[in-house]
C-alpha cells in the first residue's frame, strides 16, 4: 500500500478494517454513518471544523509573510484578526521596505533580514563563497530593527518564476550567518529541504544555543517530525504552506486530509509537543483571494485544536523565540 508523506506512520495502531455491508444491507445507507465516523475522528480534543465559507475570527501571530504590498497585507491582518505578522522580503520588496514598514506600524510588522541567495542581488556571493557578505548582516543586526534572520533558503526546489537554490546548510555563509544569530541572540528561519537533512542535523548540532525557525518544516512526513522535535531541543516547526489544502508542488505537503480535517496523526503531534509549532501563512500578498485562502487554513486547523495548544501554536511559541532575542 503506498502512504502519502503527509501521514505519520507511527502516531497509532492502523484501525481495523471495516466489515463489508452483506447483500441485505443497503450500501447507500452506511455512507452517512461511514462520514460521521470519519469527522468524529479528524479533531484532537478541539472542535470540529466549521462549513467551507463561513468567516473565522481566530487570532493568530503570522510566522511566515512575504511582504510585498504593505497595504495588502494591513487589510488582510485587519480582515481576518492576524494580530502580528513575522515579514521577510519578496519579489516586489526588500529588507529596506521592511524596515520601513516596522518604523511605521511597530505594532504589526516584525521584519527579518535576509542574504538568502535565490535573491540575484545576493546569489553571486553564494556563488563564490564571499564572506564580506557577513558583515552587511552583522551591521543590520546591531541596528537592533531586525528581529532575526530569514527566510534564509539553503536548500529550495524550483518553483514558478522561483529559482533553485542548493548550497546547503553547511555552506560558509550559511554557517556564517548562524555564528552571527548567536551573537546577536537572533532566531534563523530556514527552509531546507528533506533532500540535506543530514547537514541540516549536523548544522542543529553545532548550534544548539541558536533557535532555529525550520521554514514548512521541511516538508518532512509526521513520523520524521516527530523524530526532529525530540532530537533537536532548538527546532521550532513552522506550518506555514502546510496548511494550503492544496500544495502546488505536490498533494502531500499539505498536512489536510480533505478540504476540512487536518490528519489526526498531526493533530495528535501536535498536541503531543504543544510548546514546538508555529502558525504561518507564506502569503505573498500578490492576490487577496488567494492570500485569504492561506489565512483559512491557519485557522481551519486552529479550529481542530484543543483551547490550550491552540493558545501556543496561534501566538504564545512564537512571541516566546522573539522575546528571548531581545
Amino acid at each position: 500500500m503506498v502512504v502519502g508523506l503527509g501521514v505519520c506512520l507511527t502516531a497509532r495502531p492502523a484501525e481495523p478494517l471495516a466489515q463489508a455491508p452483506t447483500q441485505e444491507q443497503d450500501s447507500s445507507s452506511t455512507a452517512p454513518r461511514k462520514k460521521k465516523a470519519r469527522r468524529a475522528t479528524s479533531s484532537a480534543r478541539g472542535s470540529e471544523p466549521r462549513p467551507l465559507g463561513e468567516e473565522k475570527a481566530l487570532g493568530f501571530v503570522d510566522a511566515h509573510l512575504h511582504l510585498n504590498d504593505v497595504a495588502m497585507a494591513l487589510e488582510l491582518m485587519e480582515e481576518r484578526s492576524i494580530e502580528r505578522a513575522v515579514v521577510f522580503w519578496g519579489r516586489n520588496s526588500d529588507n529596506a521596505l521592511l524596515a520601513e514598514a516596522a518604523r511605521r506600524d511597530p505594532s504589526k510588522f516584525i521584519p527579518f533580514y535576509s542574504v538568502s541567495p535565490e535573491r540575484k542581488s545576493y546569489r553571486s556571493a553564494w556563488e563564490a563563497r564571499d564572506l564580506s557578505l557577513l558583515d552587511q548582516v552583522d551591521a543590520a543586526l546591531s541596528t537592533g530593527v531586525f528581529a532575526g534572520i530569514g527566510e534564509l533558503s539553503v536548500t529550495h526546489f524550483p518553483g514558478r518564476g522561483f529559482p533553485e537554490a542548493n548550497y546547503g546548510p553547511l555552506h560558509p555563509l550559511s554557517v556564517g550567518l548562524f555564528e552571527l544569530a548567536a551573537k546577536h541572540e537572533v532566531p534563523v528561519n530556514v527552509h531546507c529541504e528533506i533532500t540535506d537533512l543530514k547537514e541540516m542535523d549536523e548544522l542543529l548540532k553545532r548550534f544548539p544555543d541558536v533557535t532555529v525557525i525550520w521554514a514548512h518544516g521541511g516538508y518532512t512526513p509526521c513520523f520524521l517530525a516527530e523524530r526532529w522535535i525530540r532530537r533537536h531541543p532548538n527546532l521550532v516547526y513552522e506550518l506555514s504552506a502546510r496548511t494550503w489544502r492544496h500544495h502546488p508542488r505536490s498533494p502531500e505537503y499539505t498536512i489536510y486530509a480533505d478540504e476540512q480535517n487536518v490528519w489526526p496523526q498531526w493533530l495528535a503531534l501536535i498536541e503531543a509537543h504543544p510548546t514546538r509549532f508555529v502558525v504561518g501563512t507564506d502569503a505573498s500578498l500578490h492576490s487577496m483571494e488567494r492570500s485569504l485562502e492561506q489565512v483559512d487554513g491557519v485557522q481551519r486547523l486552529l479550529e481542530q485544536l484543543s483551547p490550550a495548544t491552540r493558545q501556543l501554536v496561534a501566538q504564545d511559541n512564537l512571541l516566546r523565540v522573539l522575546r528571548a532575542s531581545k
